[in-house]
């Protein structure tokens, strides 16, 4: 039996929970978009086309931001292409995915169904093929209230206010060879600053995103942090990390420990960013946006887009169709996130619809939850107020990727308005319960609210269409209560989420 001691203290607090850390990203990419969130004619569709059944999960996900429209799709994506009567716009051949672009939904369709489900976007500009100008002009078309020929043609097109866009990425993975438009880091660095510097011309207080490193393992990680940020550093405000996980060789005790590499990657690049500031004797602090993460099996389903003379409209790719094992990952990834919420202000899932998504929808058909839906839900729904520096003591784990690691990884949150504490765990060892004591003070626990796991058995079991429900949370009910303190076991490969009621601890 591991066990783990875990001790927080409402007053010993990381930073305030980032409502944005719980994005999602929307990509013209396989049936993210159609069949997808559009699909008029779909018997839940509203006049616009948007899928009524999708829009309620989409709710019930608790996704706060979407990253629109890429992603690779961006590097050669004309937005104005996607906007005007729709009978009018042209298609076009999609270099990313190999794919054809119907263009039929575009920026207004995005805008409009973003404020069906209250969301805020995040809007990527196109700095593969194009640059400066273009991304001034979308920001114009976007943002601009009227009188200008771009504002007037938004207005002209059913949008009379303007859309309000605060948060930019200036690019997508611009170091990656597989990109249209792939550029060294001080040719992007450059570019990033020049556009940065347009766009503020506009609005001085947009937030922007330069583009990071596409994974950890890319060749120039680390110097292309540094190169970029020594041209752009006084012109942006975060730059991005890019991660996907998934099994090599089997080796399920390295998986669950995923959030180890995620840990080291954030670490890094917040140590990188902090370097370049102190050389140029700034106080000024470069956020992180996570943009991209998820578990993504591209062993199985290559990123790399199909050839050949056929161009097909929404073809399926990458269609994850996702396990227990890979839920317990998610929530393992959800808990670094949060750990590092004082710097990681920002991230999204990738993606929200049948690509690598927590929710699958059949054309004509059904929408339902991946397994991955359920401790992204519970997390955004749960997460609230301020993240509390968790002290861990406990057994430990080895593992081949990561060596030593905690056997129970574990965050927690407080929410001073409502008087929850919530603690989020998992349990990486694949054969073995963990016996978990959840000390508390600087408060007075007065009742446990909820307790439930997702994992312990069946780490295989997938949802379905015909079966939505085979892996969804179940409750803990070994948690208990002794003073201060609660007891609980996590069984062997799981997520957990204990919700608790406690009031302040006076002098």
């Amino acid at each position: 039996m591991n066990t783990a001691r875990l001790s927080l203290d409402p007053r010993r607090r990381v930073a305030p929970v980032p409502r944005r850390l719980f994005g999602s990203f929307v990509e013209h990419l396989g049936r993210c978009v159609y069949t997808g969130i559009y699909e008029p004619g779909h018997p839940t569709a509203d006049a616009d086309g948007f899928r009524g059944d999708v829009l309620a999960l989409v709710r019930e996900l608790g996704v706060t931001t979407i990253r629109y429209p890429g992603g690779n799709f961006v590097s050669s994506y004309r937005w104005e292409d996607g906007v005007g009567p729709v009978e009018a716009r042209p298609a076009r051949l999609d270099l990313a995915w190999h794919s054809l672009e119907t263009n039929a939904f575009g920026l207004d369709e995005f805008m409009s169904w973003l404020d069906r489900a209250d969301l805020e976007p995040i809007m990527a500009v196109n700095l593969g093929t194009r640059g400066t100008a273009e991304a001034v002009d979308l920001l114009e078309y976007a943002n601009h209230r009227g009188g200008s020929h771009l504002a007037d043609q938004r207005r002209a097109n059913g949008a009379a206010d303007p859309y309000g866009i605060r948060l930019w990425c200036l690019g997508n993975e611009m170091d990656g060879p597989w990109q249209v438009g792939q550029r060294s880091a001080t040719e992007y660095g450059r570019l990033a600053a020049q556009t940065a510097k347009a766009m503020r011309r506009f609005d001085p207080d947009l937030e922007l995103v330069a583009c990071g490193s596409s994974h950890l393992g890319m060749p120039t990680f680390g110097s292309w942090e540094r190169d970029v940020l020594t041209e752009a550093y006084d012109d942006v405000d975060l730059i991005s990390l890019h991660a996907y996980y998934q099994p090599v060789d089997d080796d399920l005790p390295s998986f669950l420990a995923s959030a180890e590499d995620m840990d080291r990657y954030i670490d890094a690049v917040t140590a990188i960013a902090d370097s370049v500031g102190a050389i140029r004797r700034s106080t000024k602090k470069i956020m992180i946006a996570f943009d991209e993460w998820n578990v993504w099996y591209q062993s199985a389903t290559p990123s790399t887009p199909p050839s050949g003379e056929d161009w097909p409209v929404a073809p399926r790719l990458l269609e994850d169709h996702y396990s227990v094992a890979d839920a317990v990952v998610v929530g393992g990834l959800l808990i670094s996130l949060l750990r590092h919420s004082d710097r990681v202000t920002a991230a999204c899932q990738a993606q929200l619809v049948n690509v690598i998504a927590p929710i699958m929808t059949e054309p004509g058909g059904s929408a339902w939850r991946q397994t991955i839906f359920h401790p992204f839900a519970r997390t955004a729904r749960h997460a609230r107020g301020a993240v509390l520096d968790v002290l861990r003591d406990g057994s430990t784990t080895t593992t081949d990727r990561y060596g030593e690691v905690a056997a129970v990884d574990a965050v927690s949150t407080w929410d001073d308005s409502t008087g929850e504490m919530t603690v989020f765990l998992v349990n990486r060892v694949t054969d073995t319960p963990a016996e978990v004591t959840v000390d508390v003070s600087g408060a007075q626990l007065t009742g446990i609210i909820e307790c439930v796991t997702v994992g312990g058995t069946d780490l295989d079991a997938r949802n379905t269409a015909d079966g939505p429900d085979h892996a969804v949370p179940r409750p803990n009910d070994t948690a208990q209560q002794a003073d201060a303190a609660v007891r609980l076991t996590l069984p062997p490969a799981s997520w957990t989420m204990l919700r608790m009621r406690a009031t302040e601890a006076t002098a």
